[in-house]
């Protein structure tokens, strides 16, 4: 069995053209945002790539949620849509505006909110939701703004998976009233730390510059501090960091497509594997991750985390789906917070998203960005260890 580190370009990658960015960056002296011009070139580029007017670049993905529900005017008490199976900062914003997420079943091929179980839970006291572009694949965007049109309710799309997807050749977050999206070392463009908040309302934007700028407007020189606001500004070098990959994204996710397409193929015919499926209406599926079911019967039983242990032991990038937002302690201690006195819509009953949560593995996405020999070798990883697990049932 060969080992694949090798195989797999590294990550985060830089190039000669960040270094320059950055060292445009150091030599200007001018290091802030609001005085230099790499973090306004980037907002500007941004947005044009995702079809929005606006780009707020900011601290994080999670500063950028909770930026666009402040915008919006969420209150305490509120109910917010979240998924069931999603990372925990999709959640938590909710929570620190002393709002309530109300965590909602996904679709068991696509892993994204299922509409039809967003409609059953909303209540009079639901203003708005976040759907998740899973792994990179978008949720279905037509149904969900029918119910939001309906129940006249926002949508903030969580992109952070999904830099550059398309949903029906519309990018992702430009549909919403917001999109949010992720520069953490692992996402598809990186800082390191970093977000990003996109909108085509000017009202939107204005309003969300100002709770990230500890509530000054912009050129304000007399301090004015117009609302409760914090810093969640970034700084000139991480745009400087970011620039030049903005240039690069559409080819890495052409690459991605196409060779998580070869790797469907081969692991599709390998018994125990199911991997995401694929809408049509999802015109580009970004692959953050590599995501499939993981059938422990059909590997002598060797446990799903065991068997992550042993892909990474053959230098390939796995790792165990999240567990569902609902079953954190930090939501637990939410839930038992808010007391008898309140009653999830769906009583916290979503059996896809903890099927999900309990079998699904992923791949990170470098291993999509090199050669389609080295995405076969990944499949032909699993069927050797399938066949070693087994022999030793014999």
């Amino acid at each position: 069995m060969s080992n694949l580190t090798e195989r797999f370009p590294s990550w985060p990658m830089a190039d000669e053209n960040q270094e320059k960015e950055l060292l445009e960056a150091l030599r200007s002296n001018q290091w802030w945002r609001m005085s230099g011009t790499k973090v306004k070139e980037f907002e500007r580029v941004f947005a044009q790539m995702h079809h929005a007017k606006h780009t707020l670049a900011v601290t994080n993905g999670t500063h950028a949620i909770k930026l666009a529900l402040q915008s919006l005017g969420v209150k305490p008490g509120d109910e917010v849509i979240v998924p069931a199976f999603t990372f925990i900062s999709t959640a938590l914003p909710v929570i620190s505006l002393g709002a309530i997420p109300v965590p909602v079943d996904v679709d068991p091929g696509t892993f994204c909110l299922d509409p039809v179980k967003v409609r059953e839970a909303v209540t009079p006291r639901t203003v708005g939701m976040i759907p998740v572009h899973m792994a990179g694949h978008l949720c279905d965007m037509d149904q969900l703004q029918q119910i939001a049109d309906e129940f006249h309710l926002f949508i903030i799309e969580d992109a952070c998976h999904a830099h550059g997807g398309e949903w029906k050749g519309k990018r992702a977050g430009s549909m919403g009233d917001a999109g949010v999206f992720s520069f953490q070392q692992f996402k598809l463009m990186t800082a390191g730390e970093g977000g990003a908040l996109i909108t085509n309302a000017q009202d939107l934007y204005d309003q969300a510059f100002l709770y990230h700028n500890v509530g000054r407007p912009v050129g304000d020189k007399k301090y004015q501090h117009l609302v409760e606001g914090s810093n969640y500004r970034i700084s000139e070098f991480q745009a400087a960091v970011l620039l030049p990959q903005t240039a690069r994204l559409a080819e890495q996710n052409k690459r991605r497509e196409y060779n998580a397409q070869v790797l469907d193929a081969e692991m599709k015919e390998i018994d125990g594997i199911i991997p995401q499926i694929r809408q049509e209406e999802c015109t580009i599926h970004t692959h953050y991750m590599y995501m499939f079911y993981y059938n422990p019967v059909e590997f002598g039983g060797i446990t799903r985390e065991r068997f992550v242990e042993m892909l990474n032991e053959q230098g390939i990038p796995a790792y165990i789906a999240y567990t569902q937002i609902h079953d954190t302690p930090i939501f637990k201690q939410f839930v038992a917070d808010l007391g008898d006195n309140y009653a999830f819509p769906n009583q916290l009953h979503c059996p896809v998203s903890k099927k999900i949560a309990e079998e699904v593995i992923w791949i990170h996405h470098r291993a999509l960005l090199g050669d389609a020999e080295s995405v076969k070798g990944i499949a032909q990883t699993v069927r050797e260890l399938q066949a070693s697990t087994k022999a030793k049932l014999v």
